[in-house]
């Protein structure tokens, strides 16, 4: 028998900023196991919101402020769909991906 270890990936929260094709910056927080599921979660939000024009893709930035211990982060959204598309490396990231997917109204793609 083989003694498996599970390790858990703490909850981070987060303060996600994103900029609309009008130029208007929108905050969300959001509460993250990892930087691409926050992206994640405040694209969901976002892009369902009234208040939100169109999100730009490809060279359009979301900046991830982590806090406890504070650490920015600020990706590309064509950054952030490439990781999305491109193949997984482990089953945890199929599954993880999968997830976010469906979070944003993507399917099985």
């Amino acid at each position: 028998m083989h003694n498996r270890e599970i390790s858990f990936v703490p909850l981070k929260a987060c303060t996600v900023v994103i900029h609309d094709l009008n130029e208007t910056a929108h905050t969300l927080d959001v509460t993250a196991a990892t930087l691409y599921e926050a992206i994640a979660q405040a694209l969901a939000v976002a892009r369902g919101h009234e208040w939100v024009a169109d999100i730009g893709k490809g060279l359009t930035t979301v900046t991830v402020k982590v806090r406890n211990p504070e650490v920015t982060h600020i990706v590309k959204i064509e950054d952030f769909e490439n990781w999305l598309n491109r193949g997984c490396e482990s089953p945890a990231e199929t599954v993880l991906k999968a997830r976010l997917r469906q979070m944003l109204g993507m399917g099985g793609q």
